[in-house]
């Protein structure tokens, strides 16, 4: 009376799933059980990624004798295991089998010195004390094997029962025969000879047994024994039961019971439930199998051929699914080469987080190689199919088992690229407005007036703004920054450049206006440069109001452009109408280029065509490298590549144009003078 073995093969698959063994062999008989055997594990290893390493299937035999070359057969079951890189074999428990396995290690062990390092793990169906051979045999070579048994508990006074049992009962012949078997001692009074044999007194103890000879615990077979023989008599009784009723006749009542038919125990036997003496429920299933489940027993051995059996787990089909399945593996006694861990038992070493899995062609799945993840996956667990990506906002780490926080990428105050930044605008700010300041003192000498001081203190602004405009690339990016960032960029440069060509025109004019029947002489004056200033700023006014109008720019956290960063920037919104309002400035300082490169040479003291030459020559040729460098720069660095496009040629055009200036003011105020002013 047993349960389904469909819960031992469950049980075997979720013990080699709480152990990660995932490369093992096996071994069965070649009868119709093993091939049972075999063919049901092998369809639960594939439907839960194991493999086999081997399949052995043992000759049908009744005794071991009968192979003529024994020795060539156990050396072949040895080689079998010694060649398998699995450390784990599943044996289906019969005793043919076990009796052979056990002689082939003993085989091997006597030769070699040297044990098998495996994990045997077998059926409910064998026991060492079933075997009376196993006494001449070393069952350490089983030590810390695991084997399903099924579900038994220690019934009370079941010691009391083997210490009363008597050799010399008549009742019981088969107490007579196995004394003689376990003691190797013959009765006075038995039909085979004694001379040479040791005598039975009846007196021998039963406890001076080994463990493989007689086990003094209820085995799970014997548990199962004692639970049929109740089931039998609760199903007689209950069929007894059905098959008397009463009967009325004259002066009372009788019990009138119908002739039982055996053949219909078997109705009964499927109907009975009852607990038994140590409290287990014993009860059968609508297929009239055993409601019950297996423990998972540890076999511990000693030199003597002593062995324990230590429960270490349970397979309970009955119980919840969590609780269906448990092991404790702290108790578990392994093999001493296993130095008391668990052991691995795998067709490869597992991938580490890192990597991920790669089959390998023409081999079991189980086996396999590591392959590295790719550029922006990760693995965190161990053999893991394939590597996955981080999320946008995160960064595989080097070792790509861990996806990191991305940094946010734009250029800040705290760091020194934009502190230098910082400190050199406000510094050109200052010179620019020290420059305003000298300008503004002198402002009535001839050197100020002569080159036009409304236009002068137009530029002077100007710049100043371009200065302090470069500001708002540094900073976390926010809406307004990014609205009035490349907006106010261009509009002040405008105004800049613009003034740059009204003064460059106005030098033009004001030779033209010289000579005899001029008819340009009412174009010149401030009107005339106010109105240059206004019209060439109103235009650049009018691209940025479109630009603002149509596709305004806007703060993007751009997750893809760098690896390790999110990249915090302002996107242009329409990249057309950025490179178009570069376009304009560019060709509005080409137009004072080439019209102060043509006025160079007019004679004038105080003559700046020279000077606007030079600065617009520095400023073109700051922006003209701008386009490509901003192109292949990235995050922060594009920031800080107009910054220093904007404070480069805002000091160029400083530098040439004011810088002399300041010179004679400050340093040669001789040379500022009306007498220097007509020399020529």
């Amino acid at each position: 009376m047993v349960p389904s073995e469909t819960h031992q093969y469950t049980g075997m698959v979720k013990l080699l799933h709480h152990f990660q063994w995932k490369w093992v062999g096996i071994m069965a008989m070649g009868d119709d059980k093993g091939e049972k055997f075999v063919q049901t594990l092998e369809d639960l290893f594939s439907q839960n990624d194991i493999c086999i390493a081997f399949t052995r299937r043992m000759p049908i035999q009744s005794n071991i004798l009968d192979v003529v070359n024994f020795y060539d057969f156990f050396t072949n079951i040895t080689t079998t295991l010694i060649e398998s890189t699995t450390n784990v074999c599943l044996v289906s428990a019969d005793a043919h089998m076990m009796l052979d396995l056990q002689v082939a290690l003993n085989l091997h062990a006597s030769s070699s010195m040297v044990p098998l390092n495996k994990v045997w793990v077998m059926t409910a169906h064998w026991d060492f004390s079933m075997e009376p051979f196993v006494q001449y045999l070393d069952t350490q070579v089983f030590h810390g094997a695991l084997s399903f048994a099924i579900h038994s508990t220690e019934v009370r006074q079941f010691q009391n029962f083997l210490h009363i049992q008597n050799p010399h009962s008549e009742s019981d012949g088969f107490i007579r025969i196995f004394w003689e078997q376990a003691f190797s001692c013959l009765f006075p009074n038995t039909e085979q000879g004694t001379e040479n044999t040791k005598i039975c007194t009846g007196e021998e103890k039963l406890e001076s047994l080994p463990g493989p000879i007689f086990e003094r615990s209820m085995t799970s077979q014997s548990y199962s024994i004692y639970n049929a023989i109740y089931v039998v008599a609760h199903a007689f009784h209950a069929m007894y039961s059905s098959r008397t009723k009463p009967v009325a006749i004259v002066g009372g009542n009788h019990l009138e019971t119908s002739k039982p038919q055996y053949f219909q125990l078997h109705r009964f036997l499927s109907g009975v439930s009852f607990n038994n003496s140590a409290g287990d429920e014993i009860s059968f299933d609508q297929k009239g199998e055993l409601r019950a489940g297996f423990d998972i027993v540890n076999w511990v051995t000693f030199p003597n051929n002593s062995f324990l059996k230590v429960k270490v787990g349970r397979m309970d089909p009955q119980a919840s699914l969590d609780r269906q399945f448990f092991v404790d593996e702290n108790i578990i006694t392994w093999q001493t080469q296993f130095n008391e861990a668990v052991p691995l038992s795998l067709c490869n070493e597992p991938c580490i987080p890192g990597y991920s899995r790669q089959k390998k062609e023409g081999k079991p799945f189980c086996c396999y190689a590591c392959a590295r993840c790719p550029e922006g996956k990760i693995s965190n667990e161990q053999d893991m199919n394939d590597c996955t990506k981080c999320p946008e906002y995160q960064y595989p780490n080097k070792e790509r088992n861990e996806c990191l926080p991305k940094d946010l990428n734009f250029l800040s105050y705290k760091e020194p690229l934009g502190i230098s930044l910082m400190i050199l605008a406000l510094s050109l700010s200052v010179v620019t407005t020290f420059v305003f300041g000298i300008f503004i003192k002198h402002r009535n000498t001839p050197i100020v007036k002569a080159n036009n001081r409304d236009l002068s203190y137009s530029l002077l602004t100007s710049l100043l703004l371009c200065f302090l405009c470069s500001l708002l690339f540094i900073g976390q990016p926010h809406l307004i920054t990014c609205l009035l960032r490349q907006t106010g960029f261009g509009i002040i440069f405008s105004v800049a450049v613009s003034s740059v060509l009204a003064k460059t025109l106005t030098v033009v004019l004001a030779f033209m206006v010289t000579k005899p029947d001029s008819k340009i002489r009412k174009w010149v004056g401030k009107r005339f440069a106010s109105t240059v200033v206004l019209c060439c700023s109103f235009i650049q006014a009018a691209i940025c109001t479109v630009w603002l109008c149509v596709s305004p720019p806007f703060p993007e956290w751009n997750m893809n452009l760098l690896p390790e960063e999110i990249v915090v920037e302002c996107n242009e919104g329409s990249a057309n109408m950025f490179y178009f309002l570069l376009v304009y400035l560019g060709f509005l300082a080409l137009v004072s280029f080439l019209v102060a490169f043509l006025a160079r040479k007019l004679p004038d003291t105080f003559n700046e065509a020279k000077f606007i030459t030079f600065s617009m020559l520095v400023f073109c040729s700051v922006w003209v490298s701008f386009v490509p460098t901003y192109l292949s720069t990235k995050g922060k660095y594009m920031a800080a590549v107009e910054i220093f496009s904007i404070l480069a040629s805002s000091t160029g055009i400083l530098g040439c144009i004011f810088f002399p200036k300041c010179y004679i003011i400050i340093l040669r105020p001789k040379l500022n003078s009306k007498e220097q002013l007509k020399r020529k």
